[in-house]
């Protein structure tokens, strides 16, 4: 080197060590950067980085007559900045001898006796600490090896440690790895002689040093693969697509070799499955995308499995409900099935008390339900931006989320605007837009979202990181989605965690997650090891585990006693569950304010729990009941019809029958489920003379025979019920 007269080549103590043959030049990097009588007076792309090669050579004979005040020789092109301090040095020399250099404004530097130091308190306690850097002991001393956070009480460091972290950091992600701070980290780091250069850190440098992430598994691993073109074919959007393990996403199998009709389905490899069935948590029971056909006695109803947790009663069980005498009240000059208001006394009353033996069951039931009350009546103020203008949507089923993000992304569309569902992928489809249409749109977007990337989870799910969805802004449009499903009559998403809600009403800085939020098993098994660790050198060791995921992460901290783990923990789960995502949480939490719905959650949080956090419980005859206003024309006076109508509804729910009250929904109103925001118009009940009851989904108007006997009445509704949904499931 021209300035120091040093031949090492260390990047990391002096700088890169540059050679110009042409003009016969060779000088560490930080030696000329550092000299007190040279400035960038050039362009950046002129001479070297804006230093002048004449500049340079003037410096060079400046420092040749000066002496450095530690090594005696000659070229000691830095001085002490000190008011009347004439010290020079070399910058090697300086270093060996604990000089301070300032790698900011105007490169000052200072020499052993006015250097500037770190002040401590009285009460900052002496004696030893943990570097949260390398984890070796540090004195608690105002060293010129050691440097003290200046953002938290009990962070000190060794400065060799932070030199080579500031420079694999560099200035975008060099911060305090206790609390993550960085203006207030970085302004001391650099006063007290830290160079942080202005790059990006290393590992974001490195040539495809994430390329094995882009990497999809794409394989079909079942044991016979039907696919004439191999086992690596994979054709998107078709049964020759390549599905992956849900749990592991290393295996793989194409959708027709593991009889699968949609992308939906879950899937689990035969290794997973097993580790799933060992631990109690693998249920044959596939999810369904589609409500999906149920087999009793060899007839065929269009709706979705039952819960194993809610099993239908066996022929024979007690009754759920009692009733008393409805009473029927006629209706003059007003046609049948009109969803027009209708008084009071028109509506059937009827006495319904469920049958429970435990009180807090039945007290949290009633809670739950009149806080979706509550949800329907705001919802329904909600809908009253939406105007009578008419957006189209054209959905093909078997792609339901591109069509739907096409249709919601075009450019006519507005969420005030009445939307029609015209589903092009069905040649029995009617080119009307009916209620039922809406419903299957709405039913099948939700079940698509619960299954797809943006979120993680088993039953109740949070926000996952998808970076390619995030620059797409996904995040957004299925928040949008949500919000619209909500207040145009589609169904809830159902599979929020609580701590997912809470980030979306209260803000995440003020939520604090759990054990069971975080997904990923190795992060998990990680935590659980900090957790019920037992002993001081047991936790150091956890923590030595995990050293790489803490210090990424910025959650590394000195511990000194058992307790700490505690708050290492909670610094963990906040950084996994919430900072991680915080970019697709924003995004969502926009989406969601489409047509006001985040702000009703906000005021109203209790009440959007109960539809965005819990399932719909299964519907029960009393609810059904209730749902339906029974109506009468002038020329029939039968109230023995609403008897046969009760008495049939709990035939059903006691399992009596092949239909279920799912199927009976779904044949009047093409939804197998209550919305939150209710039926519009409300669902009705008409008596009068036909053969077969008749479903108007237009209406909502269930149209039923007169019979003489109850017999007639449940062969009727069974028989049409039944061929019906088969035949539109077909």
């Amino acid at each position: 080197c021209v300035l120091c007269g040093r031949t090492d080549d260390c990047p990391e103590k002096y700088g890169e060590k540059r050679t110009y043959v042409a003009y016969n030049l060779t000088f560490h990097y930080y030696c000329l950067l550092m000299s007190s009588g040279i400035w960038q007076r050039g362009e950046e792309d002129e001479g070297v980085d804006g230093f002048l090669i004449a500049d340079i050579r003037k410096e060079v004979n400046r420092a040749a007559k000066l002496k450095c005040n530690i090594c005696k020789k000659k070229g000691a092109s830095i001085g002490c900045v000190a008011p009347k301090c004439r010290r020079s040095y070399h910058f090697p020399c300086g270093i060996q001898r604990e000089c301070i250099f300032q790698f900011m404004e105007d490169f000052r530097s200072y020499c052993w006796e006015h250097r500037p130091v770190q002040k401590f308190s009285d009460k900052v306690s002496r004696g030893t600490s943990q570097c949260t850097i390398c984890l070796d002991s540090v004195e608690q001393l105002p060293m010129y090896t050691v440097l003290k956070s200046p953002c938290c009480k009990n962070a000190w460091f060794h400065r060799d440690c932070l030199q080579y972290q500031a420079l694999s950091a560099g200035i975008f992600f060099f911060r305090c790895s206790v609390c993550n701070n960085k203006d207030k980290f970085q302004k001391e780091m650099l006063r007290m002689g830290i160079h942080i250069p202005e790059k990006d850190a290393s590992w974001e440098l490195e040539e495809n040093a994430y390329q094995d992430l882009l990497q999809r598994y794409q394989h079909c691993d079942v044991k016979r693969c039907f696919c004439k073109k191999g086992r690596d074919y994979n054709e998107p959007d078709s049964k020759w697509e390549i599905k992956r393990c849900q749990c592991c996403g290393s295996r793989g199998t194409h959708l027709a070799c593991s009889a699968m009709k949609s992308w939906e389905q879950n899937w689990e490899c035969l290794e997973c499955r097993s580790i799933l069935g060992k631990s109690g948590n693998y249920s044959k029971q596939k999810k369904r995308s589609l409500a999906t056909s149920e087999k009793t006695d060899g007839t065929t109803c269009f709706l979705e499995e039952p819960s194993p947790k809610c099993p239908r009663q066996s022929p024979g069980s007690q009754r759920n409900f009692l009733l008393q005498s409805p009473k029927v009240m006629h209706q003059n000059n007003l046609s049948p099935c009109s969803h027009r208001e209708h008084p009071a006394s028109n509506r059937l009353t009827m006495s319904l008390s469920p049958l429970m033996s435990d009180r807090n069951c039945s007290l949290r039931k009633k809670h739950l339900k009149q806080q979706r009350m509550e949800v329907s009546n705001i919802l329904k103020e909600l809908k009253l931006q939406v105007n009578t203008k008419t957006t189209r949507v054209n959905i093909n089923a078997e792609n339901i989320w591109n069509s739907a993000l096409k249709g919601f992304r075009q450019r006519n569309f507005s969420p005030t605007n009445t939307i029609e569902i015209q589903f092009t992928n069905s040649k029995n489809r009617s080119n009307i837009d009916t209620s039922a249409s809406k419903h299957s749109f709405f039913q099948l977007l939700m079940l698509h979202l619960q299954n797809s990337s943006l979120f993680e989870g088993s039953s109740t799910k949070n926000l996952s990181l998808d970076l390619q969805a995030l620059e797409e802004n996904l995040y957004f449009e299925a928040g949008k989605m949500i919000a619209i499903s909500l207040v145009h009559g589609g169904p809830s998403p159902c599979f929020f965690s609580k701590t997912l809600f809470n980030c979306l009403v209260y803000g995440p800085e003020n939520v604090k997650p759990v054990l069971e939020d975080v997904v990923d098993v190795d992060v998990a098994q990680m935590i659980k090891m900090i957790k019920y660790a037992n002993s001081l050198p047991s936790l150091q060791s956890a923590i030595d585990d995990c050293y790489e995921f803490l210090a990424a992460a910025g959650c590394l901290r000195p511990i000194t006693s058992l307790c700490d783990k505690n708050i290492l923990v909670n610094d963990i789960l906040i950084h996994h569950v919430i900072k991680r995502i915080i970019s697709p949480l924003e995004s969502f939490r926009q989406g969601l304010k489409t047509l006001g719905v985040l702000e009703k959650m906000q005021m109203h949080p209790d009440a959007f729990a109960s539809i965005l956090c819990h399932k719909p419980g299964r519907l029960s005859a009393e609810t059904i009941c209730n749902l339906f206003t029974i109506h009468s024309s002038s020329a029939v006076n039968k109230p023995e019809g609403a008897d046969f109508w009760i008495h049939y509804l709990q035939d059903v729910e006691s399992g009596e029958s092949v239909v279920t009250l799912e199927d009976i929904l779904f044949f009047t109103t093409g939804s197998n489920s209550i919305p939150p925001i209710g039926f519009d118009p409300e669902p009705t009940i008409d008596f009068s003379q036909r053969s077969y009851p008749i479903g108007n989904r237009l209406l909502n108007c269930l149209k039923l025979p007169i019979t003489e006997t109850y017999e007639q009445f449940k062969n009727k509704m069974e028989f049409t019920i039944r061929n019906t949904l088969r035949v539109e499931r077909e």
